[in-house]
């Protein structure tokens, strides 16, 4: 039978407003987006299963703003030209939700129906005891909220918009769907283009067992694995090959802790061998994954290319405080060093803004960092109270004050007071953060242990790069950076003015243009060093403290000197002498 009817769905991942106000949008984009596959995945199933009649098809957009302009005016006029149509607003995390309401104002002043998710809407519902003022504000937009995963669901909220009966909310944060053979996260491959690299996404699994307090997955996703099966793996990388996309974000907050993390690795790695496929990955793991057996061997043999790790602090009061308890500093050299040996690089994360973080200690514990961890790179984000995290629901329910405008909720910014340091201070400490971890004497280093380990030394420079420039040049996070920024007048927050033409785009070229010249030359110098380094005849037998167990690293190494770091130790003796035993009375 011919569909003689059509229904526009169109999938938006909104991006969020730098300083000036201005829509953050790149010719190519840096990190691709789980929420935009998970839920374009979902609706290409419910198209195939034609959950709308026999007589409908589903027409399906998918825009990742990041690097795709939002055109509102022609989406909407697509959508007003078919039967039936919707716009849902997909994945939308905090700092995205000004931008998102902004949108949707202009979607609903259009008469265009409108619908959001993500983890904001889902993560103050699951948290606050009250309705979030901003999804109130959705809400009485006439945009249904939909809180929760859309496994199983979507299918109910498209029916509900073609019947005319949309409901204001949707909740479903209580009933969470397992994952094993649910339709596949999928982007069309015009989409990934748009990406740096080719790179594309999928979650092996959701859900983390730990109780770290400043995150919103637990309170989202749950705290109970949920995973794809090993065949539900292989389906959406054999999808992917076919269009050409080898390279793959795990969005797993944290793949070690996916129970099947073995048989998942084990059909990748025959994969790669028996197709002879160059698969690459990128993986997010916690500081304990090395004492699983086989698990780094494995994920090397795989094609894991990088992996992110949550170091978070070298504080153990600190990491006690935000109830990072599976972080142990005693483990975190001995896992970096099996990151490096499988030739794997590592990107730690690093919190800035812990209660008795000061500008002056922040730079002392950056420099025991660089000289005792061999780690690859750092990333620093601001210790921020985010939305549906349990911080957050601190200080709202004792009625802290936190800056109002969600847009800074970005890990970028200072939204709350510190005990310790002022606005300006903690600002300042954030920096210097920067600054210390990538002095040009530490990046060579970084490439001398490269270089004697074996691992790659212009790899270490491509990162350096990123990480090195992104703060200084384009005034963003390294996380949402992109290739060549683009900018529209028109895209900018509504409470700011329009720039006239006559000078917004002069100034824009020149911007670009003075960008252009400071990233060649940030480039320039560091392939020089690279090559300096590589050159080298001695490279291969560079040694330094980073890279060499000593005897007992307790007592010679800086980590372990300070007194929170002290304290932690004679409590691990304290337990392990009670664990030991006891030998039995004559």
């Amino acid at each position: 039978m011919s569909k003689n009817k059509s229904f526009r769905l169109v999938l938006i991942k909104p991006s969020h407003y730098d300083d000036d106000g201005y829509v953050i949008r790149w010719w190519r984009g840096g990190l691709p987006s789980n929420s935009l596959a998970c839920l374009y995945g979902i609706a290409l199933d419910c198209r195939e299963r034609q959950i709308l009649g026999p007589d409908f098809d589903i027409e399906i957009d998918a825009i990742d703003e990041t690097n795709r302009k939002v055109r509102v005016a022609d989406l909407a006029r697509a959508i007003k030209a078919a039967d039936a149509g919707i716009v849902m607003l997909v994945g939308v995390q905090s700092n995205q939700f000004p931008r998102s309401l902004d949108l949707a104002r202009r979607f609903r002043k259009l008469g265009i129906h409108v619908a959001i998710g993500g983890f904001h809407v889902s993560g103050t519902l699951s948290m606050l005891p009250e309705r979030d003022s901003g999804v109130q504000e959705m809400m009485n937009l006439g945009v249904s909220v939909f809180a929760g995963e859309a496994e199983g669901r979507l299918e109910g909220l498209l029916q509900d918009a073609v019947a005319g009966r949309l409901q204001p909310l949707y909740n479903y944060i209580e009933d969470l769907p397992h994952l094993e053979s649910q339709p596949l996260p999928i982007i069309p491959r015009q989409q990934i283009g748009r990406v740096i690299g080719h790179t594309t996404s999928f979650d092996a699994g959701r859900g983390c067992p730990f109780q770290c307090s400043f995150c919103t997955i637990i309170n989202v996703q749950g705290r109970k694995s949920r995973r794809r099966s090993a065949d539900d793996i292989e389906a959406v990388i054999r999808a992917n090959v076919a269009q050409g996309v080898f390279a793959f974000f795990l969005t797993d907050d944290n793949f070690a802790r996916n129970k099947d993390w073995e048989s998942l690795l084990d059909r990748i790695i025959l994969l790669r061998e028996k197709e002879g496929w160059d698969l690459r990955f990128t993986i997010q793991v916690d500081t304990l994954c090395h004492k699983l057996p086989n698990f780094i061997e494995k994920c090397a043999r795989a094609g894991v290319r990088r992996c992110f790790i949550g170091l978070e602090n070298i504080n153990p009061d600190s990491l006690l405080g935000a109830k990072k308890r599976q972080n142990k500093i005693t483990d975190y050299r001995e896992m970096m060093l099996a990151w490096k040996k499988a030739g794997i690089m590592t990107v730690g994360g690093y919190i800035l803004g812990f209660p008795n973080d000061t500008p002056e200690s922040i730079v002392r514990d950056i420099e025991i960092i660089k000289h005792e961890l061999p780690i690859d790179m750092l990333e620093f984000f601001f210790l921020t109270p985010l939305p549906g995290s349990e911080d957050h629901k601190t200080l709202y329910m004792k009625r802290v004050a936190m800056d109002p405008d969600l847009n800074k909720y970005d890990l970028d910014h200072v939204t709350v007071d510190h005990p310790a340091m002022s606005k300006a201070d903690w600002e300042r400490a954030c920096d210097l953060a920067w600054n210390t971890y990538y002095s040009w004497e530490h990046i060579e280093t970084l490439m001398r242990r490269a270089a004697a380990m074996g691992n790659n030394v212009g790899k270490i420079g491509t990162y350096a790069l990123y990480f090195k420039g992104y703060h200084p040049i384009e005034r963003v996070h390294p996380l949402e950076g992109g290739v060549l920024r683009l900018k529209s007048r028109d895209e900018r927050r509504p409470h700011l003015p329009v720039e006239p033409a006559w000078s917004f785009y002069p100034r824009y070229v020149a911007e670009t243009l003075v960008k252009a010249v400071r990233w060649a030359s940030l480039a320039l110098r560091l392939h020089r060093l690279a090559r300096k380094v590589k050159s080298d005849p001695h490279r291969l037998t560079y040694v330094d403290e980073a890279i060499t167990l000593l005897a007992d690293e307790t007592k010679n190494l800086d980590l372990y000197k300070t007194r929170s770091s002290q304290a932690f130790l004679n409590q691990r003796r304290y337990i392990e002498e009670a664990q030991k035993p006891k030998l039995a009375a004559p």
